[in-house]
């Protein structure tokens, strides 16, 4: 079960029963696969479900084609850097060129041979791993270990773009550790890069349990990013946030709300609309956090 659990995920997508059964048998051992036999299927997964590392797709197919689909993913931030391997009858070298600057990895031709197959897509799965390690290194905070700020735009603006096409409810909630300043001015720099640390310890594990994604803001702020929660969700989330730490009685000698470390949020809660943007949505969350703030603190503003 373990094991399964850190292989990577294929989606094969085929309109042939039989190419679909002759892929999933090759690759089925070191890999998790999953199969469609439409571009539309494909579409429906892809966006509903968690994303695949690699594509395998038919080039021909009823409905929508191969190009189509490669197309509308590489148009698609959320979607634009998942490889896509071709699968083909026949193929030219116009045709190969087109799928080339369409934003393809590979081809792979029919009828197929499994020692080619398992060949190329275990060499694009290596490739795949290495950019992913490479992302994660350049996403994450030096200090906490949480989420960046650069991963926090990307993300928010890539939710954003979701939920306004599917509807859902987007929620944005910024947290404050209370009088930090006179945290450091009593003990000192180095024991405040440890209060920050265990601030992000405590809250990622619970952030990323809910689903939802936990970044380092910036200097004592962090921010959290959820999708689908209802409003009453989102505040308990928020306020389970705020009594972990207030529970964990970092002492503050310098408070001016408790004599150890608490935190104000501030959440903007919306279902996007046409003038929905990643400003506006940190702008209101901003608002909540400073009403938080000047109405004593230690406590949570939504809107």
């Amino acid at each position: 079960m373990h094991k399964n659990h850190n292989k990577q995920k294929i989606l094969i997508v085929d309109d042939t029963k039989i190419n679909l059964a002759i892929l999933t048998d090759v690759l089925k051992d070191d890999y998790i696969v999953i199969t469609a036999n439409s571009g539309e299927q494909a579409l429906d997964i892809i966006f509903s479900d968690t994303l695949p590392d690699i594509i395998l797709l038919d080039v021909v197919m009823t409905g929508i084609s191969g190009y189509d689909v490669c197309k509308k993913l590489k148009d698609t931030p959320l979607t634009k850097n998942i490889p896509i391997i071709f699968i083909t009858g026949k193929i030219s070298v116009e045709d190969e060129t087109y799928g080339f600057k369409l934003g393809a990895v590979d081809y792979i031709s029919k009828p197929f041979s499994p020692v080619i197959v398992k060949a190329r897509v275990n060499t694009h799965s290596e490739l795949k791993k290495h950019r992913d390690y490479l992302e994660s290194i350049s996403y994450l905070d030096g200090l906490t270990g949480v989420f960046n700020r650069r991963k926090f735009d990307e993300y928010l603006w890539e939710q954003l773009n979701y939920c306004f096409n599917t509807n859902r409810k987007l929620s944005l909630m910024i947290f404050d550790i209370d009088h930090f300043k006179a945290y450091n001015d009593l003990y000192g720099h180095e024991e405040g890069d440890q209060c920050l640390k265990k601030i992000a310890s405590m809250t990622s594990e619970y952030t990323c349990e809910k689903k939802g994604l936990l970044a380092r803001y910036g200097g004592e702020e962090f921010a959290s990013i959820f999708v689908g929660d209802s409003n009453e969700e989102v505040f308990e989330i928020a306020e389970n946030i705020r009594k972990k730490i207030y529970d964990s009685k970092i002492p503050n000698e310098n408070s001016l709300v408790e004599p150890f470390v608490t935190v104000s949020i501030g959440i903007a809660s919306v279902i996007p609309t046409q003038e929905t943007s990643c400003k506006s949505m940190i702008e209101s969350a901003d608002k909540q956090l400073y009403l938080a703030k000047k109405t004593g603190r230690n406590k949570i503003c939504m809107i």
